[in-house]
Order: structure tokens, then C-alpha cells, then sequence
């Protein structure tokens, strides 16, 4: 299949193969560069199983504290394999542990390597099996090649991964379907708004549901001003033209017909100008982003998808750009969106909150169990999370311990905040049944959240996620590029490990809140 997703993507194809026991070392020698870690103290009888440990123990002992690698060398084989040592204390979190990786990682791009060497020793294998997932998962993000529209070829770097010294062969699916699910985001995410434009957006998403087996449907203008959807078309009425739509993606394993037990939805907003309420250059410069949350929506639709998970999945995303010009919709305007609420406008800027409000109704309509949604949203969040942590919101507040639970053990950590009726109280309209926002500002990313809310049916559980850490200069955790891509580890631990999408769960939840 070609056009623009199938001739642009280019996965990073690398193989994760594993060698258990004890390497000898031909399979050393077969590596260009290798991984080491070891524990912070490192005992004596442990370096006989360090390639050329002697050398190297003699190398460590002049390293500088907290340095990774600390130490980088070359073995005496013919490849002359290059070495490179990492010491980690035992029992540290996910996301220090994904950090420590990435800086690893990054250690063997000086030169072209095509096979990687990971070898972890000195851990109970518990954790040796968790460190050596924590090092592929940085070495899989570093082989992907963001898009590029120069002159300049993709480097055809990283072919193979090796993982020795385990036990035994542990499953790496997980951590690899989540790579390419987080691939996925972050390549839709960094794309110039120039190339993913909103009818190419549905292109590649109707490529993508055609590759994956998913059910595609798209909703254009004419067929979402039938539907109520007067907030969202409220953001697309500025656009040049009637690309702007709302796609829904279904994964239905086995049952074609059967109800979503999770719906994820995404804020694709393509290009954010702020609208009449016109951003500044530096606030402009990069909302090309701001579809981050509709990518990370994609990208754990993916994920779940190749992982065959047996949960039904539906993915709403909100896809327009917001623009200005003599039709853009404007401050005191007075908006019916789908659940026939009235908002009365204030800030063209706070766009993201009304082209989800729409689709969060629709998305409510199929009764899934849970609804999860992604969005740049709001620079509150930002302010107060920092782009180290995004913000998540629920409407069931006895989920807040399991949110961030999830977050330290997936390595995309979270902080939750309050919504509500007091809130609401902030976004009393004259002329409307709500505000779009508060002419205020304060403390946006509850009132957004809480506006949210008023879109979700009561009946089912949501979480918002606002992704203050969709970019991070230098990147986060295993991630090495200023995209992150965030929201698809911490969804799959949510989904997959806490089962929140287990009916008697959330209703054991719901009564205890």
C-alpha cells in the first residue's frame, strides 16, 4: 500500500533476540557494542562473569561517582566490541531506571552500530529480566527515525538486539508493542503541519485501521452539524476548508458487534494559531503538537492491537486546526454542542476543551467502560506538573492512588488533581448553561477538566490526561527525543495490570468514593 503514511513511517525493524545462560565468547564477539550493568557494589566473584572483567574492574575504580556509562572501553576480540558499563543501585523506580537506560543507550550512538549486546548481571532475576526490558525499550526508541524532510538518508543504524545472561527466555512482547505504539506517536506528533494536515491525518489513520484489522468511520462537517456537534464545529468553522472531522477507530477482537469495554480519545488539533485570541511567536511556534493527545490515543490503540488483547477498543479523535480569519468562531459567542448544553465563549485559545467536548458525548453515547482521553490542553498543567509529570482527572476520585501508582510503575508518572461541582462554580455563564473557561485563568487545568466533564456521561468512569509531557527538551525517561510520545506505558499498566476496565472493580471503586 503506498501514499503518504506507508511511504513515510519507517519502523525501526530491529530484532530482540535472547541467548540465556552464561555468554561465552564467540557470542560476545558477535556483538559491535554491549551493554553492561551492574550493581553499585559490585562483588569479586561477579567480575568473572564481566567480559575481560579484570581490565574493566581496573578501568571502574578511577570512574567518576553518578557518570553513566561509567565506564567505556573496547574488549580484545576481533570486532573490537565496544564496552560500556553501567552501575545502578537495586530497587530503584521504573522511571529511574528507563532514564538510566536511555543515558546507556546513548552511549553506543557515537558510531554506527548495527547489533547491540545487553547483559545485566548481579540482580535477582526479577530485576535483571525488568533492567534488560528497560534497556530495550530505550535502545528501540533511539533506533526510530524521526521524520526528516531533507537531503539526509535515514542512518540504517540498529539491526538486532541480543539479550544475554538471563536465566531463561522472558517475554518482551509488551515492551516491544509498546515501542511501536509509542513510535507511532511521536512520528505523527513531530510531522510539520504542512504534511499532516486534517485530510491527511484521515489518510494515514484509514491506512493505519486497514493495516491493524480496526473499524474506520469517518465523521465530516456536514455529517457532524446533523449530529449536534456545534462545539467542535464551533474550532473548525475558521479552517479554509471542511477537511476538519471527527474518525472513530474500532478494535473488536472476535465479536464485531460487542460494546467498547475502553474508549480513548484524542485532541487532534493539527495547528493551533489560538484563533482570534492570537498567540505570540514563541506560544505559536510549535503547535503543530498540539494533536499530541489524538497520537497518543493512536498509538495505545496500536499497542493493544498487537499485543491481542481481548478487550473490545473504541478511539475517538478530534481532528481540526484552529485558525483565524473573518468566519473563526469568536470571544462571547454562545455554542449548543452535542448533549445540547450551551457554552459561552471566552478565549478562542482554550479550542481543545470544545473540539473534546463533542466527542467525548459521542464517545459516551456506546457506554464503554471506561473512557480515557489525551490532550495538550492546557499550560496550567505545565505550570504545575512541569513537563516532567502530565496531569490525569477522573471522575471517580478513588482512582487517584491507582493513576499514580500506575504512572511510578510504568515510568510515565502522573500527578492527580481535583474536579467538580465547586469548581464549576468558577465557570457560571450569564448567557449560557457554562463558561468555555474562566476570564480569570486560574488554575485552568481543573476548570478545563471540570468543563470536561460536563460532557461525559456521569455512568461511566473517565480519566483526562493532560500531557504536560508530551515534550520534554532533552527527552524523559527512556525516550531521547524532545517528543515523548506520552500516555501509552501508563495506559497499558492501567488497562493491562490494574484492570480498569474491570466493571466490578470500578463499581467497587465507585462506592468507596
Amino acid at each position: 500500500m503506498t501514499g503518504f503514511f506507508s511511504d513515510n513511517f519507517c519502523p525501526s525493524g530491529v530484532k530482540v533476540q535472547q541467548l540465556p545462560g552464561d555468554p561465552g565468547a564467540a557470542a560476545i564477539a558477535g556483538v559491535d557494542q554491549l551493554l553492561v550493568v551492574l550493581p553499585e557494589r559490585v562483588p569479586a566473584a561477579l567480575w568473572r562473569k564481566v567480559p575481560q572483567g579484570a581490565k574493566l574492574k581496573s578501568l571502574l575504580s578511577r570512574k567518576r561517582p553518578g557518570r553513566v556509562p561509567a565506564v567505556s572501553s573496547r574488549l580484545a576480540n576481533k570486532r573490537q566490541t565496544a564496552v560500556h558499563i553501567g552501575q545502578l543501585a537495586s530497587g530503584k523506580p521504573c522511571f529511574e531506571r528507563l532514564t538510566f537506560a536511555r543515558k546507556l543507550v546513548a552511549a553506543s550512538a557515537g558510531e554506527k552500530a548495527k547489533s547491540l549486546g545487553i547483559l545485566v548481571l548481579g540482580f535477582a532475576d526479577d530485576e535483571r529480566a525488568e533492567l534488560a526490558g528497560n534497556l530495550i525499550a530505550a535502545a528501540l526508541a533511539a533506533a526510530f527515525e524521526m521524520p526528516r524532510f531533507g537531503d539526509e538518508k535515514p542512518s540504517g543504524g540498529l539491526k538486532s538486539l541480543r539479550v544475554m545472561g538471563l536465566p531463561e527466555r522472558v517475554d518482551f512482547s509488551r515492551t516491544i508493542a509498546e515501542s511501536h505504539g509509542n513510535d507511532l506517536a511521536r512520528w505523527l506528533t513531530a510531522l510539520p503541519p504542512n504534511k499532516l494536515d486534517a485530510g491527511t491525518y484521515a489518510e494515514v489513520l484509514k491506512t493505519l485501521a486497514a493495516d491493524n484489522g480496526w473499524q474506520f468511520k469517518k465523521y465530516g462537517p456536514r455529517e457532524l452539524k446533523k449530529m449536534g456537534a456545534g462545539a467542535f464545529l464551533a474550532v473548525a468553522q475558521g479552517n479554509a476548508d471542511d477537511s476538519a472531522c471527527i474518525i472513530r477507530l474500532r478494535y473488536r477482537p472476535g465479536n464485531a458487534k460487542a460494546a467498547p469495554g475502553l474508549t480513548l480519545v484524542g485532541k487532534g488539533i493539527i495547528f493551533d494559531t489560538g484563533g482570534n485570541n492570537l498567540k505570540p511567536f514563541n506560544s505559536m511556534l510549535d503547535m503543530h503538537i498540539d494533536m499530541g493527545g489524538s497520537a497518543a490515543a493512536v498509538g495505545t490503540l496500536l499497542t493493544l492491537s498487537e499485543l491481542g488483547s481481548d478487550l473490545p477498543v473504541d478511539c475517538w479523535l478530534a481532528i481540526t486546526e484552529n485558525r483565524i480569519g473573518a468566519s473563526a468562531y469568536k470571544s462571547q459567542d454562545v455554542i449548543t454542542a452535542a448533549n445540547g448544553k450551551t457554552i459561552q465563549t471566552i478565549h478562542t485559545d482554550a479550542e481543545g476543551r470544545m473540539a473534546l467536548a463533542d466527542t467525548l458525548v459521542f464517545a459516551s453515547a456506546d457506554k464503554p467502560g471506561v473512557i480515557i482521553d489525551y490532550a495538550t490542553l492546557t499550560g496550567a498543567c505545565m505550570n504545575a506538573t512541569t513537563t516532567r509529570y502530565s496531569g490525569v482527572f477522573t471522575n471517580r476520585p478513588a482512582l487517584h492512588p491507582l493513576l499514580k501508582k500506575a504512572g511510578v510503575e510504568s515510568g510515565e508518572r502522573v500527578w492527580p488533581f481535583p474536579i467538580g461541582g465547586e469548581f464549576l462554580e468558577e465557570l457560571k455563564a450569564e448567557t449560557a448553561d457554562i463558561l468555555q473557561c474562566s476570564p480569570g485563568g486560574g488554575g485552568d487545568h481543573i476548570l478545563a477538566a471540570s468543563f470536561l466533564n460536563e460532557f461525559v456521561d456521569p455512568d461511566i468512569a473517565w480519566v483526562h490526561v493532560d500531557l504536560s509531557a508530551a515534550k520534554r527538551k532533552g527527552g524523559l525517561a527512556h525516550i531521547p527525543s524532545d517528543i515523548t510520545g506520552f500516555g501509552i506505558r501508563f495506559t497499558t499498566q492501567l488497562v493491562l495490570d490494574k484492570a480498569i476496565t474491570d466493571a466490578e472493580s470500578l463499581a467497587r471503586l465507585a462506592s468507596d468514593s
